[in-house]
């Protein structure tokens, strides 16, 4: 059974930083790309980041720059390191793994970006 668990989240102020993490089980992890999403409240859930098998990353033009996704296959890891935060990035973070016409979903951890 596939499983992932985020943490990391909570309180910061604008211009603070967080690393969210997700560890995956249940998958051969080193096979899969990883997602980072998030959803606002009222707005639809967005891809924020995306880590490949060999590393390379993909970002959304609103938070490049700022933020840095990254994955430890050893530890059957993911993270998003987030700096420079904004309020507009507060949201419900999840990560996320495709596995054939399957998406998986973690149970998300809130970030909130308040002074």
């Amino acid at each position: 059974q596939v499983q992932l668990v985020e943490s990391g989240g909570g309180l910061v102020q604008p211009g603070g930083s967080l690393r969210l993490s997700c560890v995956a089980s249940g998958i051969t992890f080193s096979f899969y790309f990883m997602d980072w999403y998030r959803q606002a409240p009222g707005k639809q859930r967005e891809l924020v980041a995306t880590v490949t098998t060999s590393g390379h990353s993909n970002y959304d033009d609103s938070v490049k720059g700022r933020f840095t996704i990254a994955r430890d296959n050893v530890k059957n890891t993911s993270y998003l390191q987030m700096n420079d935060l904004k309020p507009e990035d507060t949201a419900v973070y999840y990560c996320s793994v495709a596995r054939g016409l399957e998406t998986y979903w973690g149970q998300g951890t809130q970030v909130t970006v308040s002074s």
